[in-house]
């Protein structure tokens, strides 16, 4: 029997937490020809999150729970997580129960079809604006710098074959942005459809902030797109100079009186534009030079404080 690794980044989720697990128990009861396990990856919660991973690795043996040392992110969490799944597909949701654990036998319906990838596609999003806004960000930053087919929709849901799952470990960077792993790994992806449902409780936990850290690791990390647009910017604001000041010449020679002065306000204006340009240029690279160093320094993805549940015991037993 085929096992499936179900990966649960979790952050502020006691409320929730117990009814994705008990959904995943449910809908593994009308897939009979899957074993499964669970793993759930606490990325250093600051409310009970833990215990009650803790309380539910105890109440079902199938269940592995993993705790961070500090807040890596979702993404971090998500390869922890890969780093200790021993099924032969890989399943990852959300833990707010907005991501219906109930239908996971459509993702892998897919696998099952051909594919090494699926990923849910929700008719309706029950998302903040806010969310929904980054949402947008983020489809329109992977189709532009990474390659995204456009009619392919990415989200937090969705299955994976082994061997991707594997070819994804091999990232040993800091800055882990799992959707560009994904999709350098295989074109071979798809989505189906599912429902998109209210969250049960709390609130999400991306900030303007972490979104932003989202997408810096998505297009620094994974492409050189940003660094030819700065190329090809400081190339159409030197032609732009070079015809203004021929335009300026001209101007003084033909049109205005030549002792008087013009100019002044226009000039301004085109230092400060040229400098903000400038330092915008520079700022870029000096991302991409600062994260090469820090990845240069081995700088971690996640460190792992505590397991508790089946690969502790395991681990006990070798001892």
């Amino acid at each position: 029997m085929k096992k499936i690794s179900f990966v649960i980044p979790c952050y502020r989720s006691t409320a929730t937490l117990p009814g994705v697990v008990a959904e995943i128990q449910e809908a593994m009861k009308n897939m009979e020809a899957y074993t499964y396990e669970i793993v759930l990856v606490n990325d250093c919660s600051p409310d009970d999150t833990f215990e009650t991973i803790r309380r539910l690795c105890g109440e079902n043996e199938k269940i592995t729970g993993i705790s961070l040392a500090k807040n890596f992110g979702q993404h971090s969490a998500l390869m922890a997580g890969f780093h200790h799944v021993t099924g032969d597909l890989v399943v990852c949701l959300d833990d707010d129960g907005q991501t219906p654990a109930l239908e996971a036998g459509k993702l892998i319906r897919g696998i099952e079809q051909g594919a090494d990838v699926v990923y849910a596609r929700y008719q309706h999003k029950h998302h903040s604006g806010f969310r929904n806004f980054g949402s947008h960000v983020n489809e329109l930053m992977t189709r532009i710098m990474l390659g995204k087919p456009r009619n392919l929709y990415v989200s937090s849901y969705f299955a994976a074959r082994r061997f991707v799952v594997e070819e994804m470990m091999r990232y040993e960077y800091a800055y882990p942005y799992v959707i560009g792993l994904v999709l350098r790994s295989t074109k071979n992806i798809v989505n189906v459809d599912v429902n998109h449902r209210d969250r049960r409780a709390g609130e999400s936990g991306y900030t303007l902030g972490k979104l932003l850290n989202l997408w810096f690791n998505g297009f620094t990390a994974f492409s050189v797109k940003p660094l030819r647009v700065a190329t090809l910017t400081g190339v159409v604001c030197a032609l732009c100079g070079f015809a203004y000041g021929i335009y300026t010449i001209i101007k003084k020679i033909f049109i205005q009186p030549p002792d008087l002065v013009i100019g002044f306000s226009a000039l301004m204006s085109v230092i400060v534009f040229m400098g903000g340009m400038l330092m915008l240029m520079l700022g870029l690279v000096g991302e991409y030079m600062g994260r090469m160093y820090i990845s240069m320094n081995n700088s971690p993805q996640f460190v792992i404080r505590e397991i508790v549940g089946k690969e502790a015991g395991e681990h006990e037993e070798e001892k």
